[in-house]
């Protein structure tokens, strides 16, 4: 079977841990690395829990590589629904390996500049803030023949923001990063809060998830359990969005989204909006679409998959 070869970008996050659970059990899927990035907490936190989540899904082969400690231009600011560690009140298991020495911007430096030179383009993961591919492709922008396309979790459009009135957390982390991606040519598919928000795991998914979880059950229903807003006036129902993981079921089941060719900008000036991504989706502009933003999601196809992936850790021998 011919697999797609991936580089997960992240700052590991609840829901980024259930999409690297996802990952690690999806054989379609060649993972060259982890990337994590200064986020929804510090790179020191990133970098630990990337390494804690590699032990907890039995995959220490994953090599993991320090991102960038801060956003390009602005102050650092930090997630709100991830607990004090990231991982809600879960604790994960010590990691047997530890990171590597080169850095993250330097391996994706050196695995797209390979990519590009063979002819086998890599397909990005941005889970969380995209300082890391922007430091990257500012360096050396040819890096960007090496990217198959982004899959990028960040922004808000129809949708209003979830870490202010107009924007989303990931973007807003680092705008100036964002700004670099979708100017860069490369193609991009962007899950917004307005696809996210589709997928809401509800109190009985996550009882459902830890039927069939394995020996990763106890963990899983934790995190899950935890990820619950319990904010019905905004999202119609008890639960949480399901935010990051829909990037790797994009992947492996483009069937269950639909997507609108649109322009994005992203405002990196204004106070007010800062981190705010706008959508032409009429051509006012007069500027080509830069991205395939998803509009439609199959949630009870999004849930099904999930279960079917995170079901194969109790097929898997315990590490």
């Amino acid at each position: 079977m011919k697999t797609i070869p991936i580089i997960v970008d992240c700052d590991p996050g609840i829901d980024d841990t259930i999409a690297l659970l996802t990952a690690f059990v999806s054989p379609e899927l060649d993972i060259l690395g982890i990337t994590p990035v200064c986020g929804n907490q510090p790179l020191g936190r990133t970098v630990l829990n990337a390494l804690q989540v590699c032990e907890l899904g039995g995959r220490p082969d994953i090599p993991v590589y320090p991102g960038c400690f801060r956003p390009m231009l602005r102050e650092p600011i930090h997630g709100q629904f991830h607990g004090k560690t990231g991982l809600g009140n879960t604790t994960l298991p010590d990691p047997v390996k530890t990171a590597e020495e080169m850095s993250a911007v330097d391996f994706l430096i050196e695995a797209l500049s390979l990519a590009s030179a063979k002819g086998e383009p890599v397909t990005l993961c941005c889970l969380g803030p995209m300082t890391n591919l922007a430091v990257a492709l500012r360096i050396k922008p040819q890096i960007a023949d090496g990217i198959g396309r982004v899959v990028m979790m960040g922004g808000a459009y129809r949708e209003p923001g979830n870490r202010t009135m107009t924007s989303e957390f990931n973007v807003l982390a680092d705008p100036h990063a964002a700004h670099v991606v979708f100017s860069s040519g490369i193609p991009i598919v962007a899950l917004a809060l307005d696809a996210t928000h589709q997928v809401m795991l509800k109190p009985e998914h996550v009882t459902a998830f830890s039927r069939v979880g394995g020996r990763i059950s106890h963990a899983l229903g934790e995190l899950m359990a935890f990820w619950d807003r319990n904010d019905v006036a905004r999202y119609g129902s008890r639960g949480g969005p399901l935010h990051d993981p829909l990037v790797i079921a994009y992947i492996l089941a483009p069937h269950l989204f639909g997507t609108t060719r649109a322009r994005i900008f992203v405002e990196y000036e204004s106070e007010l909006c800062m981190g705010q991504t706008i959508a032409d989706w009429y051509g006012k502009s007069g500027l080509e679409p830069n991205a395939e933003i998803v509009t439609r999601v199959d949630a009870q196809g999004v849930i099904d998959f999930f279960l079917d992936r995170l079901s194969r850790y109790a097929e898997k021998v315990p590490a």
